[in-house]
């Protein structure tokens, strides 16, 4: 008989009152000095540390399946969650997904409509989740992001695990942050964080891992990231599926500076051979160091991703418009990104999102599995991207 999945109250706060005064700081240490913080950190804390995780799925067999399916998607905050919904009921592959990490995700965020996109995808799809705050956010987002109307109720941000199937033991292990959240416009408290969970299967558990690391980082902040959760999961005994997001630029997007200095590396290489083969291949150099890790902890990534698909695609009309892009990287700079594009066809494609196992396999296709496979082309009605990141689906036999 399958167990009750694990259960935690929604996540509240009243910190409302003071955002005002939290966003005058202009640095994490100079906040973290102050008598207001010193007044109100049991009550920061335990918001940036929330976590929250209910159950709505139906009672499933307690019987083996061939394999099980794992999705990840960035869904951009959920700010097209109608979309996602729509998805995820009606997809051929990703509506039989079993375990759906679910990166970027809003609680009570004017940008999303103050709707808690977990819960709610999670009771539409009728599965069991588990969410962690990274940031309480003190305004309404990045430089993109301030036209939404309303307040955020709650200002939460974060990612969560959906699953047919029980989560127990929910835990998170904090990452470090690569900048300091509280400088420049889009001032947040916490920090990114991988959520860790037991799934159980029939006759097996597995570990399962949302990841999403730092946009605003350099390559090897993102391996020490990635480091930082691989050494937490070592002593596990579990076999193990990681995904999410994890921000593979092949850029040190640190500071405009280096993203600058970054893109004419890339120029001097060859702007053909880069965007061949090294956008879609981010481990073959820039990001080298993430990868690296993957293997020294006994990871494999190889065979559980479509390698060389790229999961977020820049146009001439995106990098107008993109918000990372507008505030790494300067307007001049931009200008002759776009002039490059305009001779290659006027996009690219960079392969961020990622899976990778330890002591499990994608299925065969022997057994009815699909391939590793991104998702391109996923529109709303009206025709714009829902998200922009592509879906990725691995299908894995856990019993081997």
């Amino acid at each position: 008989m399958t167990a009750i999945p694990q259960t935690y109250p929604l996540i509240e706060h009243h910190l409302n009152a003071y955002k005002d005064e939290l966003q005058k700081y202009t640095s994490t240490k100079s906040l973290l000095k102050s008598a207001l913080f010193k007044s109100l950190k049991d009550q920061i804390l335990l918001v940036v540390n929330g976590m929250e995780a209910d159950q709505f799925s139906l009672r499933v067999p307690y019987e083996r399946k061939k394999f099980y399916r794992f999705v990840t998607w960035n869904i951009e905050r959920g700010i097209n969650f109608n979309d996602v919904v729509h998805v995820f009921k009606t997809h051929p592959d990703l509506s039989r997904a079993d375990v759906i990490y679910l990166v970027e995700t809003d609680i009570g965020m004017a940008r999303t409509r103050n709707v808690n996109i977990a819960r709610e995808l999670a009771r539409e799809l009728k599965m069991n989740y588990f969410f962690a705050t990274s940031y309480l956010n003190l305004c309404k987002g990045n430089l993109a992001e301030g036209h939404y109307e309303g307040e955020n109720e709650l200002g939460l941000h974060g990612n969560a695990i959906l699953s047919r199937y029980p989560l127990h033991n929910l835990r998170t292990q904090p990452l470090k942050n690569a900048i300091d959240k509280m400088r420049g416009k889009e001032k947040r408290l916490g920090c990114q964080k991988a959520l860790v969970c037991e799934i159980e299967f029939p006759f097996r558990k597995v570990t399962g891992v949302a990841a999403h690391l730092d946009a605003h980082s350099s390559q090897r902040q993102r391996a020490a990231q990635l480091k930082s959760i691989l050494s937490f999961l070592a002593e596990g005994r579990h076999p193990l599926v990681l995904g999410g997001d994890l921000n593979t630029s092949s850029y040190n997007a640190r500071h405009a500076l280096f993203a600058f200095f970054g893109f004419w590396n890339k120029v001097f290489r060859g702007v053909d051979h880069v965007i061949a083969n090294h956008y879609p291949y981010p481990d073959r150099y820039f990001d080298r160091f993430l990868f690296k890790v993957f293997k020294d902890y006994g990871f494999d990534y190889e065979h559980f991703n479509e390698i060389g698909q790229g999961t977020l695609h820049y146009s001439i009309e995106d990098i107008k418009q993109n918000h990372l892009v507008r505030e790494v990287v300067p307007e001049w700079c931009r200008r002759v990104m776009e002039e490059t594009l305009k001779r290659h066809g006027g996009k690219c494609s960079l392969k961020l999102d990622w899976f990778a196992g330890k002591w499990v396999k994608p299925a065969h296709s022997d057994l009815g599995a699909l391939s590793p496979k991104v998702y391109h082309n996923l529109v709303c009605k009206n025709g714009t991207p829902i998200s922009d990141h592509d879906p990725i689906l691995v299908d894995i036999d856990i019993y081997s």
